[in-house]
Order: structure tokens, then C-alpha cells, then sequence
């Protein structure tokens, strides 16, 4: 069986997408890092990568979430991902979960059947 999964936030720039996705393939009580994941893509496919959530901070107008190998910042229009060590700025395009294409869901798809 393919995994399945329902998508929760969705970045983009003109090269990176980053999700966060929810594992509809998988039992309730598994581990929650494992039901919710968030995944960075490149925008040629070329590398799929999860991002090791560390902890989150909501508020009614900013999402926060510390990563491993960054911080994410994001609203309902836009965002901005800043990797470790401040190595990378990645400024960001909030876009509705409706809009995920398809090339993209089989790429998660793919790479969430290899982890």
C-alpha cells in the first residue's frame, strides 16, 4: 500500500517547497513525529529531505517552527526559512494545501515509502 497523507502547510519559492504533512497511512497511536512530518523539496525533485521538528510556537497571526536544520516563520501569505547557522535565507510563499501539484504529491509519496 502507498502512503497517504493529507497536506497542512504549503511553501514555496522558485526553488524549494516545504510541507507539512499529515501521515493518513499510519496508525493513531504511532508516534506523533511520524503522523506529522514536515518535508523540504527541491523544485527539480532533485532532493527530498525531512525536516527533524524541535518545537513550535502559534499565534494568531505568526506560526513559528524550530527545526534541526533551521527556523521556520509563516503566515497565511508568506514565509521565511532561515537555515542553521544562518546559512541560507529562504523567503517564501504561503499557497493554500489546494494547490499542491500533483508532481509534487507523487514525489512525497515516493519518498515517504522509501523512509
Amino acid at each position: 500500500m502507498l502512503p497517504t497523507f493529507t497536506c497542512i502547510y504549503f511553501l514555496e519559492n522558485t526553488d524549494t517547497y516545504i510541507l507539512e504533512i499529515k501521515r493518513n497511512d499510519l496508525l493513531r497511536d504511532e508516534d506523533v513525529s511520524k503522523i506529522y512530518q514536515w518535508i523540504r523539496v527541491s523544485k527539480d525533485f532533485q532532493h527530498a529531505s525531512p525536516l527533524t521538528f524541535r518545537s513550535m510556537d502559534s499565534s494568531l497571526e505568526i506560526e513559528e517552527r524550530y527545526f534541526e536544520e533551521g527556523f521556520l516563520k509563516f503566515n497565511s501569505n508568506s514565509g521565511t526559512f532561515i537555515e542553521k547557522y544562518n546559512s541560507a535565507q529562504h523567503t517564501l510563499e504561503a499557497k493554500s494545501s489546494s494547490e499542491v501539484p500533483q508532481s509534487l504529491t507523487d514525489v512525497i509519496t515516493n519518498f515517504l515509502s522509501k523512509n
